[in-house]
């Protein structure tokens, strides 16, 4: 794991980053495409891994380029596996190989906080790599986690090396929201859609991790309400995120005469400089809470219905919009309770 000084947005301690991690659970569809291209000597120059948080795309993404990176003339064995005494696996992990660039939120030495965007700027010096030759006669690949993270110019910097790729360029981009980038960036991929992982797979991966494992019970609570997302049920198994979401869900279940008290508390945690993973489980819990509710009352008017869907999307709205323009997250939670209470 990286210093604290380059803290990156998915942290978690004790728990490898994706491009620590050289096994990958599920997805071999995903993996065999990849493997595919690669022996045919026809791989797209850029991909669009799409798919919901947590699910493994990033993961997949460092293991493709750990293929091309420690075989770049197209030698080596089947498949995407590499040696485990590779070098090319630290030199991945480090972000250190010559040919291997990341465009990511991380928290650069001397900075008190994480960016909230990728800005242009870090996406053009991360776009020298491509102005040069590569080393070896190899391939240059650049790993974008994830699209949703540029702001609007970076977004546009990078399409403009999509539209004219130099020969052996590879573009890896993780997406959460395919749907949510720009049209012109989607049309220059081929895209590449995960689905979530099964219950069994997830609980798999989180046993295979180096951390002190949560109790059967506590693991399969988390696996339940994670939707097949590693990410996800990592979040829910960590005492203090599984205590949020049980105070957001006991909130929730009073929400027509909300205990403004405890909401207030609830609004301050979110707010902190730590809560954004915290933020997005209450999110979560939220969309069960209301996606339950139009199940138990289906059989009322379709106006009250209607209500109380306008106030899950007017939440999502004020999350999204929080989290793109480093906004003060406790109005979005003030809120929301308001809205329902007058949603009855």
């Amino acid at each position: 794991m990286a210093e604290a000084a380059d803290e990156e947005i998915g942290d978690r301690a004790g728990i490898p980053r994706p491009r620590e991690t050289a096994t990958l659970i599920g997805h071999g569809a995903a993996e065999a495409a990849f493997a595919e291209g690669i022996a045919a000597g026809r791989l797209h120059h850029a991909w669009l891994i799409g798919g919901p948080q947590g699910i493994g795309k990033a993961t997949l993404a460092y293991r493709v380029a750990r293929r091309l990176l420690a075989y770049p003339q197209g030698t080596g064995p089947a498949g995407l596996a590499i040696p485990d005494n590779h070098p090319i696996h630290g030199q991945v992990a480090g972000l250190s190989h010559p040919n291997l660039v990341a465009l990511r939120r991380h928290k650069a030495h001397g900075a008190k906080t994480l960016p909230t965007k990728i800005s242009v700027d870090m996406v053009r010096k991360a776009l020298d790599l491509f102005a040069s030759t590569a080393t070896d006669s190899g391939w240059r690949i650049c790993v974008v986690d994830s699209a949703e993270d540029l702001n609007a110019n970076a977004a546009n910097a990078l399409l403009k090396v999509l539209e004219e790729p130099p020969p052996r360029a590879l573009f890896l981009i993780l997406a959460h929201q395919p749907g949510r980038l720009l049209p012109t960036i989607r049309s220059r991929c081929r895209a590449m859609i995960l689905r979530p992982l099964a219950d069994g797979e997830v609980a798999e991966a989180i046993r295979a991790l180096p951390f002190a494992q949560p109790e059967e019970s506590t693991l399969a609570r988390a696996i339940g309400l994670a939707e097949g997302s590693v990410g996800r049920a990592l979040g829910l198994v960590d005492p203090v995120t599984a205590g949020l979401v049980a105070e957001v869900e006991t909130l929730l279940s009073r929400a027509a005469n909300p205990d403004w008290g405890r909401v207030l508390k609830l609004a301050e945690t979110l707010a902190g400089r730590d809560g954004e993973e915290r933020f997005a489980a209450a999110g979560d819990a939220v969309l069960r809470f209301v996606s339950a509710e139009l199940d138990r009352r289906q059989g009322e008017p379709v106006q009250r219905l209607a209500a109380l869907v306008e106030v899950c999307e007017k939440f999502a709205r004020s999350a999204r919009e929080a989290a793109s323009y480093n906004l003060d997250r406790r109005p979005v939670v003030l809120s929301l309770f308001a809205d329902l209470s007058r949603a009855g």
